[in-house]
């Protein structure tokens, strides 16, 4: 018998009372504050985003506080122990008598797919304190709360420490492949533009109902960065060579993605580079470079984003000797092998953690309710 199950039994063994939040809790909005009416300071101003939108001189919470985004990325939970000032999000206090807040955010954190599906509104989402007023909390004695949260917290610093050094990593990376492929450092070779060395072709239009209807194995990539850039599966594949493709629009655009060994197709939204001598020019190299290099010469205009073939054609590549192209490539392959590849490495290892701390909080957060019944 764990410490929770021997506290459980000893303090709560027929169960706990369960209440909506609304009980036991009171919600505070925040009050809005735009960019140019701050004032400089260290005080996040917490918003629509995952991340402070910007900092202020001037908070408006103290202590612990329970945010909640209003907006943008609306519903997302976030837990502050320091002073912060509440734009377009809301504050939820739980009464202290009963309830812990680190307690209430673990919880309101196993709910947040489900706090997500409160958002409402058409272009832009959003929550309100009523969409969570009636979720249900348990409320176990405080000694198990705080209990609860001690192991919670030592998994979320584990999490963290690998989060940083995934970071780490990337940093790693980012500074080698900026050294590798500085053009003043490259030494010899000739300055050539993409178009001089790579067909460039444009995506097509494929809809939903053409991929519902159209069902198979063959990868589809769209305009998207989520899911390694996949639309969708057809039955049939408009390309099977070494490539690059690239995001033409949208918030994504100048993301750049390597193809080698697979079939797929791609959408109106997306281009694609095929190198036209490859004893000369390293497809490989070429990603490279351009992931390095593309997103510079992407149009902002009328707030859409678009990279399209007219520009992408024009970006100037530095071509060393096939040999040290080789050379780039291996070595950055290594460092992005270790920063990126899911199925190995650091980002495995931080997936694996994700699952054992989600598996332990909703373990944690269960209890038998007085009256009958468990709590989610």
């Amino acid at each position: 018998m764990n410490k929770i199950e021997k506290l459980v039994a000893e303090l709560c063994p027929d169960g706990v009372d369960a209440y909506n939040l609304e009980n036991v809790c009171f919600f505070k909005r925040g009050k809005s504050i735009t960019k140019k009416n701050t004032r400089k300071g260290d005080i996040p101003v917490i918003s629509g985003s995952v991340k402070p939108s910007y900092y202020h001189d001037t908070s408006n919470r103290e202590g612990e506080t329970l945010a909640v985004a209003s907006s943008g990325t609306a519903g997302f939970v976030s837990y502050w122990d320091q002073p912060v000032y509440l734009s377009d999000s809301f504050s939820i206090h739980p009464d202290e008598q009963i309830l812990r807040t680190k307690y209430v955010f673990y919880f309101l954190k196993s709910r947040q797919d489900d706090i997500y599906q409160k958002r409402t509104g058409g272009g832009v989402p959003h929550i309100y304190p009523k969409d969570l007023a009636t979720f249900k909390i348990s409320t176990p004695p405080l000694k198990i709360q705080e209990e609860i949260v001690e192991i919670l917290n030592t998994f979320t610093r584990l999490e963290a420490e690998l989060e940083a050094e995934l970071e780490a990593r990337k940093k790693q990376y980012n500074y080698y492949r900026d050294a590798l492929l500085d053009f003043k450092k490259m030494g010899g070779g000739r300055i050539a533009t993409v178009s001089e060395i790579c067909t460039l072709k444009r995506g097509q239009v494929i809809s939903k109902k053409y991929l519902s209807n159209h069902k198979g194995e063959f990868p589809v990539y769209s305009s998207q960065t989520s899911n390694k850039g996949v639309f969708g599966k057809i039955d049939s594949y408009e390309f099977d060579y070494e490539s690059i493709t690239w995001t033409t629009d949208g918030a994504n655009a100048g993301s750049v993605f390597y193809h080698l060994n697979e079939k797929f197709s791609i959408t109106n939204v997306c281009g694609l580079l095929r190198v036209i001598d490859s004893r000369m020019v390293s497809t490989k190299y070429v990603f490279y470079i351009l992931s390095h290099r593309a997103k510079r010469y992407v149009n902002q205009g009328m707030g859409n984003p678009k990279l399209m073939i007219n520009d992408m054609a024009q970006i100037k590549i530095p071509i060393p000797s096939i040999k040290k192209q080789n050379h780039i490539v291996s070595i950055l392959d290594k460092f992005s092998t270790l920063a990126e590849d899911i199925s190995i490495g650091l980002p495995a290892e931080q997936k694996a953690r994700r699952k054992q701390y989600e598996y332990h909080r909703c373990k944690l957060l269960k209890f038998r309710i007085l009256g009958g019944g468990n709590s989610n």
